[in-house]
């Protein structure tokens, strides 16, 4: 059985569509499945089970990405087709049969949207695979003892929580009466992000590890994979962190958390005192602004989620 997946080319939404990806390699076993995904997030594919090959793809001027991707496709039958991104690419393949992303439901995450295609209730956790010389790898870079992941970048400046009120976070964590007393921090962030986060390492010193822009992804999901906690802006490596089971809280402001929060069984989205709603229903709202949008997100509000989801969890625990 061949099938085709295609995914997002953003970090973030291609990791959302992993969990379906994880059913469909559980479903049918002895499937070849070919990806196609952007060329940011495409080798987190390559180590799934049953993915036989993946096609990054890198956006081109007029569309032409989406030619590439056709000429790549196209020499083969294809049992089933499943385009999460909506394009006509996905009826002009020959193929037994497709599935079609659609448009959301009001109030719906991403995450279920696409367990709809397959009537999947309730829908499939993110997940992701690490392998062992990338988990060496990671050993290596960050040591032993527990770690906390901050993830204090983002591709959009208003999405971005500030850096003052992610070492007063750190320090609320990692303090004598913090959940995790002296652990050291590991500060998250993708290539060309490093002065975005210089801010949070100068501060931290000694007591942090800079994993911004250092690695390849790959090796970056091994890193985040061995955090005990991880606090992050709205971003692809929120999610990625969430995939690998990580507790992960999520900061969010200029960007709806019912539709992007992290999802998963120990994962949790918090909001400023302005909603996502309220900001985008004032009239002087522009998603172009490069002004910082997070300033109503207090850290007592963040530290209080962490510390409420370590509690579920202990009684989860403790339940089980």
């Amino acid at each position: 059985m061949k099938l085709l997946f295609v995914t997002s080319t953003r970090i973030g939404d291609a990791v959302l569509s992993t969990g379906l990806l994880d059913h469909l390699s559980k479903t049918w076993p002895d499937a070849k499945i070919t990806v196609a995904a952007g060329y940011l997030p495409a080798p987190l594919f390559e180590a799934f089970p049953s993915v036989e090959r993946v096609i990054p793809i890198r956006k081109r001027r007029y569309a032409l990405h989406w030619v590439g991707l056709w000429g790549a496709t196209m020499g083969s039958f294809w049992d089933l087709v499943i385009d999460l991104r909506g394009s006509a690419l996905g009826w002009m393949l020959p193929a037994k049969r497709r599935k079609i992303i659609g448009k959301p439901r009001a109030g719906e995450h991403r995450v279920e949207t696409l367990g709809r295609l397959f009537d999947l209730s309730p829908a499939l956790s993110p997940v992701l695979f690490t392998t062992e010389p990338n988990r060496n790898k990671a050993a290596g870079m960050m040591g032993t003892g527990p770690m906390i992941g901050l993830g204090v970048t983002a591709n959009w400046l208003p999405k971005i929580w500030p850096a003052d009120r992610f070492v007063a976070l750190a320090d609320a964590m990692t303090g004598g009466g913090g959940p995790f007393p002296g652990a050291r921090l590991a500060v998250f962030g993708g290539p060309g992000e490093e002065e975005i986060a210089r801010p949070v390492l100068d501060a931290l010193g000694e007591r942090a590890v800079t994993l911004v822009g250092t690695s390849p992804i790959v090796e970056t999901a091994a890193c985040l994979e061995r955090c005990s906690f991880f606090v992050g802006n709205d971003s692809g490596l929120m999610h990625m962190a969430a995939a690998l089971g990580v507790p992960t809280v999520g900061l969010f402001g200029p960007s709806p958390p019912g539709h992007y929060g992290p999802w998963g069984a120990n994962c949790r989205a918090v909001s400023g005192d302005i909603s996502y709603e309220e900001l985008v229903s004032d009239p002087g709202f522009d998603h172009r602004k490069t002004e910082n949008l997070m300033a109503g997100l207090s850290v007592e509000k963040v530290f209080e989620s962490v510390t409420g989801l370590i509690a579920d969890m202990s009684k989860a625990g403790g339940a089980s």
